[in-house]
């Protein structure tokens, strides 16, 4: 697997005489990791049913307009109100399977940084795979969710019409799919723009905080040596070109490395930007984002521009802001 140490200590991502690959392909947990390992994969391996079933939500517009513009039409109400149950009933599974991803993040960030980062994503590469994994979907699920207004506007309504079915009959929140309760804890998630990147950083800020013992820079240098690594794995065609599916891993590289930017950047006090912090090299980030243009590339560009936290800070350089201007 090489030295991943050799590779960066050139920040750069200069030739070195080490050579450092990490396996996003094929990498399988080993007998330290196991344990870790099986009880994040037990919430991972539904993830890609949760953006699939996102992907396909089409929303109950037709049938909300419908009712709306014909008040005292029964079955106009009856249609829309049966038409949302079942999205908004999907809607509780997405979030709560964010709960369930909060939850397996403080299991994988201790398996991960509770002893030193280099050596822990060079020994505990399974782990590693994983948090690229769970990076990834954050941003995926994002970017779904923020491509369709169809989610907040069915959940809105169905907000509505709850309220008014309960003013009627108090006890209609007890048969509802979703009570006012939950739908207001609900609403908090869905209002945020990208939610399920809210709740992976203050996951990961909680966990930085309730762990004393742990290091904060062990967190803050896992982040920057991963986004730092996967920049070098589609900067050089001597690490790229080893991936059996070139297009799709390199598209998953970008995902994570911007994911790793943006989460530092939230969790570290001072960020991503600013120039007295050399952990990531923001400027290479950025070019290396752009040397692979693909079909998540503006939505990658989007992501450093408007879901970091220090960016507009004063103390980021005007060369970097230039770059994703």
């Amino acid at each position: 697997m090489g030295n991943l140490l050799g590779v960066l200590k050139d920040r750069k991502g200069s030739k070195t005489d080490h050579d450092f690959f990490i396996d996003f392909e094929n990498a399988k947990p080993n007998d330290s990791e196991r344990a870790v390992y099986d009880q994040v994969q037990a919430v991972l391996t539904n993830s890609q049913n949760v953006l699939e079933s996102l992907a396909a939500y089409a929303g109950a517009g037709d049938h909300i307009r419908a009712a709306i513009s014909n008040p005292n039409d029964d079955a106009l109400q009856t249609a829309a109100w049966d038409s949302v149950c079942p999205l908004v009933s999907k809607l509780k599974s997405f979030y709560e399977y964010s709960s369930e991803v909060e939850g397996i993040l403080p299991i994988l960030l201790e398996g991960l940084c509770s002893t030193a980062p280099v050596e822990s994503l060079e020994t505990k590469q399974a782990l590693a795979k994983q948090w690229a994994e769970i990076l990834s979907f954050v941003l995926k699920f994002d970017d779904l969710k923020m491509n369709n207004p169809a989610i907040q506007n069915d959940f809105s309504y169905y907000r509505r019409t709850l309220s008014k079915m309960k003013m009627k009959d108090p006890s209609s929140d007890d048969s509802a799919v979703v009570s006012n309760e939950e739908a207001n804890r609900m609403s908090l998630f869905y209002a945020y723009p990208t939610p399920m990147l809210k709740c992976v950083s203050e996951a990961t800020s909680k966990f930085v905080s309730e762990n004393k013992s742990i290091p904060i820079e062990n967190t803050t240098d896992c982040l920057a040596i991963m986004a730092t690594v996967c920049r070098i794995m589609i900067e050089q065609p001597n690490y790229y070109d080893r991936f059996t599916d070139k297009n799709e891993t390199i598209a998953f590289c970008q995902r994570v490395m911007v994911a790793c930017v943006i989460v530092y950047d939230h969790v570290h006090l001072v960020g991503a930007f600013a120039k007295k912090n050399s952990a990531i090299d923001i400027k290479a980030t950025i070019k290396a984002l752009k040397m692979h243009e693909n079909s998540g590339h503006d939505t990658l560009m989007n992501a450093l521009k408007y879901t970091t936290k220090h960016l507009n800070d004063e103390e980021t350089p005007k060369a970097v802001k230039a770059l994703l201007a």
